[in-house]
């Protein structure tokens, strides 16, 4: 089993974004550690691929690992 740590953020503003985002619904964060220096997140998104936006559409939040490998697994 992974137990390599997930990263997940709640999208509390999808302005622009409406067919990517939805407001309220949590998403997987990958990590990226030069979109994070200008502010912004690698969030796999209603399409299912991953792509870059900016921070404050987001709550980054921590979950327990097991809650983690349960969405994980979905």
């Amino acid at each position: 089993m992974n137990t390599r740590k997930r990263h997940f953020a709640i999208c509390i503003d999808n302005t622009d974004y409406a067919a990517s985002l939805i407001v309220k619904k949590l998403y997987e964060v990958l990590p990226d550690e030069e979109a994070a220096k200008d502010g912004y997140l690698r969030i796999i998104d209603e399409s299912g691929e991953d792509y870059l936006y900016h921070g404050s559409h987001f709550v980054l939040i921590e979950l327990p690992i097991e809650v983690e490998q349960a969405l994980v697994a979905v």
